[in-house]
């Protein structure tokens, strides 16, 4: 299952049908295989990272287990910022689009960040969730003094 597949279905458990309704529209007519497959649309993850309950074997998205509040606050800070991406992508210059969907991806970064800030007990996570934080705060502001400038002529 590619990225954006695995990106609709996880929106579809954690926000309902609706998301899928409008990832699927918003896909219409797109042929996502241009794109190279699952590899150019990921790093592979080390192998710690797929360990995870959801993330072995087939891959599939199991999110029956109930999360502690960490965890249900670091998936609700993408969440929050997924349909944004997917609707600024559609933008029709694509230069535009890109610049729009990369706000979203960047604040979806910082909700993560500020949930492994709130739970998290590891000082280096900590210290590399700050950096995080500052650097792609930082990078929506340029983006989004592009779009008023540069991007508004576009």
């Amino acid at each position: 299952m590619n990225i954006l597949k695995t990106a609709l279905l996880a929106s579809v458990v954690l926000a309902g049908t609706s998301s899928l309704v409008s990832a699927q529209d918003a896909m219409q007519g797109h042929d996502m295989s241009a794109m190279g497959g699952d590899s150019a649309m990921a790093a592979d993850l080390p192998d710690i990272c797929k360990s995870a309950e959801g993330m072995s074997g087939d891959k599939s998205m199991d999110m029956s287990h109930e999360m502690d509040q960490a965890h249900t606050d670091l998936m609700a800070g993408m969440d929050q910022t997924n349909k944004q991406m997917m609707d600024a992508m559609m933008v029709e210059d694509i230069d535009v689009a890109f610049v729009c969907g990369m706000i979203p991806h960047h604040q979806g970064a910082i909700n993560m960040a500020k949930a492994e800030l709130e739970h998290g007990d590891n000082e280096w996570a900590k210290e590399m969730a700050q950096k995080v934080i500052d650097a792609q705060e930082q990078e929506i502001a340029e983006m989004v003094s592009w779009l008023e400038g540069e991007g508004a002529n576009e």
